[in-house]
């Protein structure tokens, strides 16, 4: 059994305007998507999210004594044996976006209004901590205390379900807000009304979609 807590200290990013300006002339009717496409290549590998998930993961390792009497089996709890832990938890996430592979692809034009549609955005862990002055443990006479193996690996179980709920804490809502904030003035100097500019993903992303987003490459997999 496990429950689990999480309080979320979301961190905008201020969005570094690393990006080349554009130098089409404003007012321009036909913009030219290749131009536009060069321009948010430029960006690379924007960041624009981060954030700070404080989890609380709580362990109960039961002592149970199975056998078999007279051809039925029994799966008895001892109740003298019980071992629970509780582990406080800090990870940070980024969310960045890899414009490398922006393309034509990612521009619909349809007379004055334009849809640009994002590279999927990918999350890494930069920072992963035990609390360790906090940890709890609560282990019978008749058992060992908890290893230092036996917490990192909680720990670490902590951490994949921080990074699956990633959808619901709205880090990827932010990163989307932010790469708005940079490609949105760039539109505009293109000719385009603020208006008319539909900044998204190509879909809403779920929990079963996280595996693909994770960046676990990049991944700094301290647990201090």
């Amino acid at each position: 059994m496990r429950a689990v807590y999480c309080f979320i200290i979301v961190m905008c990013l201020s969005c570094q305007w690393a990006c080349r300006d554009g130098k089409t002339g404003v007012g321009e009717a036909d913009v030219d998507t290749l131009s536009l496409v060069m321009q948010v290549k430029e960006c690379a590998r924007l960041y624009t999210a981060e954030c700070e998930v404080h989890k609380l993961v709580l362990k109960e390792d039961p002592l149970h004594v199975k056998g078999s009497i007279f051809k039925k089996n029994f799966d008895v709890k001892v109740p003298i044996g019980e071992r629970k832990v509780m582990i406080p938890l800090s990870v940070t996430l980024k969310a960045y976006i890899d414009f490398s592979g922006f393309g034509e692809k990612n521009v619909l034009r349809s007379g004055d209004r334009i849809v640009v549609t994002l590279p999927d955005p990918r999350v890494v862990v930069t920072g992963s901590r035990i609390d360790h002055d906090g940890v709890r443990q609560f282990v019978s006479l008749t058992r060992f205390d908890y290893t230092s193996a036996e917490l990192a690996d909680f720990a670490r179980q902590g951490e994949e379900d921080v990074l699956l709920s990633v959808p619901q804490i709205g880090l990827l809502d932010v990163a989307r807000e932010n790469a708005a904030h940079v490609l949105v003035p760039m539109l505009s100097k293109l000719g385009y009304d603020e208006r008319n500019i539909v900044i998204s993903f190509r879909k809403d992303f779920t929990r079963t979609d996280m595996p693909l987003l994770l960046d676990r490459e990049r991944m700094n997999e301290k647990l201090k």
